[in-house]
């Protein structure tokens, strides 16, 4: 039984340990060799739902801070007061990881800079300020979170917080495209997962905060949403909503191999996207094999 060309570069695209799509794909005249060090990762032309990379897109692994664009679709949704002063509390510091925090306990600032913080500076006591002081409070927060998952039709998607904490905090490259997909339509997201850098009055002094995502203070970049996510479980994770070759995608990498890895992924499938050469190392053909399996 003989082999379709999309069989055959599947099988080239498993051996390098990334997914390479067929040029007549891309209307280029050869298919550069594209090799990614996620464990995960998903790029899909956002108006035609047409994927162009593609790697164990459908295995359920953690998302961390991910999870906070769920977390302010949710807030949003409820209308809610983003001018309401709230309070952060003992209760909204992380014990379970011990991650640091720049907002101390008695910080008061308004529910919209909370939800700028959670989304541009990945913080954590705002994300679980928000969700405490939902109407109904955290368990109910935590409980239209996973309705709002169900009705967008995300199958494999759960959550067990509003910060991304939990390593129960669990999705697909897949389901989590949706979500970056949904989460774009809502200007305010939009805005404060873009902006670089803000200051809130703390109690004695202003505090600074800076965006968690470096590619947006390149000027090749055009990018419309972004969210970072790192937890132990996880490993560094990244997703974006940018315009690549003057087309607009939406990227999902999870659990890369080293920190930084996430953002070389992004440039090199920039790269790829814009027809540039994108070097490939045998060094990093070589770490891709050893078999992580999405873990």
């Amino acid at each position: 039984m003989g082999y379709g060309r999309a069989r055959v570069w599947t099988m080239l695209a498993a051996l390098a340990g990334g997914w390479v799509v067929p040029a007549h794909a891309r209307g280029l005249q050869a298919a550069p060799r594209l090799v990614l060090r996620s464990a995960s990762a998903l790029v899909l032309d956002q108006l035609t739902g047409e994927v162009l990379v593609q790697k164990q897109t459908d295995t359920a692994l953690p998302i961390a801070s991910i999870t906070k664009l769920m977390t302010a679709m949710v807030l949003l949704d409820a209308s809610l007061d983003l001018r309401e002063p709230i309070t952060i509390l003992e209760e909204d510091k992380d014990n379970l990881r011990h991650s640091r925090s720049r907002l101390p306990v008695g910080t008061t600032l308004t529910r919209g800079e909370a939800l700028l913080l959670a989304l541009m500076s990945s913080e954590n006591r705002a994300a679980h300020a928000l969700g405490r002081t939902y109407p109904a409070g955290l368990a109910a927060f935590v409980a239209a979170m996973n309705a709002k998952a169900a009705a967008l039709g995300l199958a494999m998607t759960r959550f067990e917080d509003p910060a991304g904490l939990s390593g129960g905090n669990v999705s697909t490259a897949r389901d989590l495209a949706r979500i970056v997909d949904q989460a774009f339509r809502y200007p305010l997201i939009r805005t404060c997962t873009t902006q670089e850098a803000a200051t809130v009055q703390g109690r004695r002094y202003p505090i600074p905060f800076h965006n968690t995502n470096h590619l947006l203070l390149s000027p090749r970049w055009r990018i419309g949403l972004s969210k970072t996510g790192y937890i132990d479980e996880s490993g560094p994770c990244l997703v974006m909503q940018a315009e690549l070759n003057d087309r607009p995608v939406v990227i999902v990498l999870l659990d890369a191999n080293g920190r930084d890895s996430r953002f070389g992924d992004a440039n090199r499938i920039r790269k790829w996207m814009e027809g540039e050469d994108v070097p490939v190392r045998t060094s990093r053909v070589a770490r891709l094999r050893r078999g992580r399996n999405g873990g």
